[in-house]
């Protein structure tokens, strides 16, 4: 078993605070308060991001049909993880799920509950090995079915933009026509304060997360026919009667493979 360094902030565990959960410890908790004490809308950033994660999961199981999701970069458990959005609208639903994250490994029997008709799996492989993801993914999913892809506020991580799209176009290439990206990121011109913690918090030694502009944003689903309204600040995307919808600096959108 992998050592959990509990002395240093990590920034699954912050989100995980940030969303409302509990696998977090005081570290966490300290920088997450000192990021919302910079900038309070990251809280509603991370809960807009889970949100729009649910709605696009959603989307997929009853309008397009969907019952097999591949999540890669899950990070830590919390409410409404893939597998419960999806099973409980389609239990015949597939989920593999795949961190190579030790913290999130630890955490990982949270992501193997499954109906079941249906099934979960877990595979911690590096965001990197995109081949590797899709072969160990071929284990749980019929890979000549439509599979949707799910990179939710991962892509941030990988410094390099043209390695990003290019991961992205990679883990594509190993899933048939009629799949979906359900992708969501931090954006730029929306919320400069946004912009000025996360630019701040890059610079503390944690591990960065780097905002793009929401061009760049639009250009993973290069290729994908993007469903309607198409890359949006994630509230704006099909959302709930009644909830607000006002744009924050998170842009996403659900495209389907030709």
């Amino acid at each position: 078993m992998t050592q959990i360094d509990t002395s240093v902030p990590h920034s699954a565990r912050i989100w995980n605070y940030w969303l409302g959960g509990k696998d977090n410890y005081p570290v966490d908790e300290a920088a997450g308060d000192a990021y919302t004490a910079v900038f309070p809308g990251i809280v509603t950033i991370a809960r807009g991001s889970r949100a729009f994660l649910g709605r696009t999961i959603r989307h997929l199981v009853q309008e397009a049909g969907v019952r097999q999701f591949l999540d890669v970069g899950t990070g830590l458990p919390t409410v409404d993880n893939t597998h419960e959005v999806a099973q409980r609208l389609a239990p015949e639903s597939r989920v593999v799920y795949v961190d190579n994250d030790p913290l999130v490994l630890a955490h990982a029997r949270a992501l193997l509950t499954s109906t079941p008709e249906g099934a979960t799996a877990y595979e911690p492989i590096d965001l990197y090995e995109p081949e590797a993801i899709v072969e160990a993914a071929g284990k749980t999913l019929d890979l000549t079915r439509p599979t949707a892809l799910i990179l939710s506020g991962i892509l941030g991580h990988v410094a390099d933009y043209e390695q990003a799209r290019d991961l992205v176009r990679r883990l594509l290439a190993g899933l048939p026509a009629g799949s979906y990206l359900s992708l969501n990121e931090g954006s730029r011109g929306t919320d400069p304060a946004y912009e000025q913690a996360q630019d701040a918090y890059n610079e503390t030694g944690a591990v960065p997360y780097f905002l793009r502009p929401v061009e760049r944003i639009e250009a993973f689903f290069e290729g994908l026919e993007l469903v309607e309204p198409g890359v949006v600040s994630v509230p704006l995307w099909h959302p709930e009667p009644g909830a607000p919808a006002e744009p924050i600096g998170q842009h996403g959108g659900l495209g389907r493979k030709p």
